[in-house]
């Protein structure tokens, strides 16, 4: 091979791996399943690499290496040898250990409960504690605490949906009129990044989301704080918020708001991602956002505040950061 040509392989493997870190890798695991999933990876690939180097081996031997004659009897012991007992001995292995892992994958949790449910093109996000009187609704972000076995049942409005967070452990699909269920166990607090995994429309590629991992306490305190209600600010940004009927598709417990249609905007400010995860909790980006949703997210079911002032724009941004 030219150096050239070394150079070229060199530089296509290094970029490659730049893609095996960071808050969406799964390679980047924080989650026992996640953990789990990379040690399948690795026993499978360790298999199939047996079988490759075994059975390329045994032919490369067979035909060029032993190229004279070969008795009736040694011809059909390598042929039941090597290309049937060897992958059924292999396979066989890898397929009861892949089994044998499943049942801690679908493990139930340990008292929490979220429900979370797949919008157009967002996350219904709603915490169930046990023992609370309803749940704790939020929105486009997933708080857990590690070392505990969370359960999440999974829903979807109109679309098929699936729910992905790499770093924490597998995908599972969210089909309207069903309830599916799967269970994390985040063992390393921070923050990880989740993904529609299933192809849902023209924003499909802009459904994101956070998933922050806290230690036990941090989390318990945060749980308490987002289910209070909403402690707004008076001013210009309250007026522009219900002047313009933001409160008839969202929520903002403690407050008139109370539409169900578009997320919960109750703790809207502490928030660590805005728009389901494509666009940092910024005022320049909320400015955006309010404005022209529909230009950063096709087909999104907000509509447009472009008639709104720079002043009114700011004014409504500042008060919604204020949110916490």
């Amino acid at each position: 091979m030219r150096r050239g040509q070394r150079a070229a392989v060199g530089l296509l493997i290094l970029s490659g791996a730049g893609g095996c870190h960071g808050p969406q890798s799964v390679f980047s695991a924080g989650g026992a399943d996640a953990i789990e999933l990379n040690r399948l990876f690795a026993v499978m690939l360790v298999g199939a690499v047996i079988l490759w180097i075994s059975l390329n081996g045994l032919f490369f031997h067979v035909t060029r290496r032993r190229t004279g004659h070969m008795s009736r009897k040694l011809a059909e012991a390598v042929i039941i040898g090597g290309g049937i007992l060897l992958p059924v001995v292999v396979l066989t292995a890898l397929l009861a250990w892949g089994l044998s892992i499943m049942p801690d994958q679908r493990a139930p949790g340990e008292g929490l409960r979220v429900r979370i449910t797949g919008e157009e093109w967002w996350w219904r996000v709603e915490y169930l504690p046990e023992g609370a009187a309803g749940p704790v609704i939020s929105a486009n972000e997933l708080r857990l605490p590690a070392g505990r076995r969370t359960e999440i049942e999974l829903q979807a409005g109109r679309v098929i949906h699936s729910f992905w967070v790499p770093g924490l452990g597998g995908k599972t699909d969210m089909i309207p009129g069903r309830t599916t269920r799967m269970s994390l166990e985040p063992v390393t607090p921070g923050t990880y990044r989740g993904q529609c995994a299933e192809f849902c429309g023209a924003s499909h590629a802009l459904m994101a989301l956070n998933a922050v991992v806290l230690e036990e306490g941090d989390f318990a305190r945060w749980l308490e704080a987002e289910a209070a209600p909403a402690r707004p600010e008076e001013g210009e940004g309250r007026a522009i918020f219900f002047r313009e009927g933001c409160g008839a598709c969202h929520t903002i417990r403690g407050t008139p708001a109370a539409g169900a249609v578009g997320p919960d905007l109750t703790h809207f400010g502490s928030r660590t991602s805005l728009a389901a995860g494509i666009l940092p909790m910024e005022r320049a980006a909320l400015v955006s956002w309010i404005a022209n949703a529909g230009a950063i997210k096709p087909e999104a079911q907000m509509p447009a505040f472009a008639h709104l002032s720079k002043t009114e724009l700011d004014r409504l941004a500042g008060w919604l950061e204020a949110l916490e």
